[in-house]
């Protein structure tokens, strides 16, 4: 028994700073952004309540909405049943809002038809990116699918005729028709569908525990549900595909069914030219 409670402080400080320890993440602690983790072999995690699958050895992936609360909780039990708490305090991201007058009617409000085609599109996509699986592709250091001057961020938002639009949840990418995208990540083919009503050609690869990449506007795709795909594999072609105004790529990180800013897993693209 320590009778000392100087000793007994220290033991307390030391028992914190180990559980501490074990505890690795990596990644941008901020609005949009996907982090990944490791902890001991065995441990179970939560964020905010909700539990978070963890692979065999330990890893781990989280994700935070763009207009995500600042602050989170990270609960670990460890496997001799000790758990830890661990407070994740976020930073605010500033998103770019745009005003745009004289839309017409017929874009404002697609008719039945497309709206119900859209609506179909819509599930299928989100059937994709519910998707578990027990690759840990998602675990590696991701690259750009394509590079050139990115025409559209994360977040930023329209404002058509008064009336705000759905925010954007990608990441832009001005590249002619027929350049090629490769796999930012391994992983398996969960849709490849030629021609969406809004985002055309369009594919989504699983990284595995709920990470998954999306890309849109496609001119052509290389794969089908199910292949199996390297990171920096040839998957796709850059198309004007869909609801868009000019060829670009569209790039999307989800975790599960939460949208997250790409950039955040990819390191500053050098060959950006200029930010429109």
């Amino acid at each position: 028994m320590l009778k000392n409670p100087l000793s007994l402080a220290l033991m307390l400080f030391t028992c914190s700073m180990t559980a501490q320890a074990q505890i690795v993440m990596q990644g941008q602690f901020e609005q949009g952004a996907l982090v990944r983790g490791s902890v001991p072999a065995g441990s179970q995690i939560a964020l905010n309540e909700k539990d978070v699958h963890v692979t065999p050895d330990g890893h781990f992936a989280i994700g935070f909405e763009r207009d995500a609360p600042l602050s989170q909780l990270l609960k670990v039990t460890y496997p001799d049943g000790l758990t830890q708490l661990k407070p994740l305090i976020l930073e605010k991201k500033h998103y770019k809002v745009d005003r745009v007058n004289g839309i017409s009617k017929k874009i404002m409000k697609p008719n039945p038809v497309a709206q119900k085609r859209a609506r179909q599109d819509a599930q299928q996509v989100r059937t994709a990116r519910d998707t578990f699986s027990q690759q840990d592709a998602f675990m590696q250091d991701f690259i750009w699918p394509v590079t050139g001057r990115i025409s559209g961020v994360y977040g930023s938002q329209r404002v058509y005729n008064g009336k705000p639009g759905n925010p954007h949840f990608g990441v832009d990418v001005a590249r002619p028709t027929g350049t090629p995208v490769v796999a930012p990540a391994g992983g398996i083919v969960t849709l490849a569908e030629s021609d969406m009503f809004y985002s055309g050609g369009t594919m989504i690869i699983d990284h595995g525990y709920g990470v998954s990449s999306t890309f849109l506007h496609l001119s052509k795709i290389n794969c089908n549900v199910g292949d199996k795909v390297t990171q920096g594999q040839h998957v796709a072609e850059i198309g004007a595909t869909g609801r868009a105004t000019g060829p670009h790529l569209d790039w999307r990180i989800n975790w599960f069914q939460m949208r997250l800013d790409p950039v955040t897993v990819v390191p500053p693209m050098k060959q950006v030219l200029a930010i429109e």
